[in-house]
């Protein structure tokens, strides 16, 4: 049994009308002018997670595009902020309001580019260090103590760079197969998170 097999056996083995005990927030910028670029990674895993789990992130909730997947035997909320990355606080902190959710069981996904393309970086807490989307979910919370998975995009190609330039600019099509890898990475992760085994994710995608 290959390991998708035994994810999909288990992510899919529950009832799926119990609450929501999680929330999987992938960040990005909606619409069509931003999609593929560095900044929607979390966009792009939660894609692939939908694509994997054969759910879609297609309702208007909580300023998000929203679904629901059973995942190592919780039911979760996974959700596309709506807001723009620099407001993404706003979204989770209603979902997590509304479900009554605590920040250890916000599972957010984002870009880093302090990382390259197909590398993961997996925090079990932590500050923003720099990232906006992070910064306002960090506000909007009044905690850092939530994991988060973070998607390597790259860094800028010189110092002088732009960075608003940068992480708004698309994969070359090498970069994007890369980012294919992570984002299937990401959802094991998403998976050994949920069932409470941060430390195993940690230790097979750091």
């Amino acid at each position: 049994m290959s390991i998708w097999d035994a994810f999909d056996r288990i992510s899919k083995k529950t009832d799926t009308n119990g609450k929501i005990e999680f929330i999987i927030a992938g960040l990005g910028n909606p619409g069509v002018a931003y999609e593929n670029t560095r900044h929607n990674a979390g966009f792009i895993a939660v894609d692939r997670l939908c694509e994997k789990l054969s759910f879609k992130t297609d309702r208007h909730k909580f300023k998000a595009l929203v679904g629901e997947a059973v995942i190592s035997g919780k039911r979760c909320l996974v959700m596309k902020p709506e807001t723009f990355m620099n407001l993404s606080g706003e979204a989770v902190a209603e979902a997590a309001g509304f479900y009554k959710i605590a920040p250890e069981n916000i599972i957010v996904i984002f870009d880093d580019i302090s990382l390259e393309p197909g590398k993961l970086r997996i925090r079990r807490k932590g500050s923003a260090g720099g990232h906006n989307g992070i910064k306002s979910i960090i506000e909007c919370l009044d905690s850092e103590d939530f994991p988060r998975i973070k998607l390597g995009v790259g860094a800028k190609p010189h110092k002088d760079y732009n960075l608003a330039d940068w992480v708004l600019s698309r994969f070359s099509d090498d970069e994007m197969k890369l980012m294919g890898l992570s984002a299937d990475n990401a959802c094991k992760a998403i998976e050994y998170i949920v069932s409470g085994q941060t430390d195993k994710a940690m230790n097979e995608f750091n």
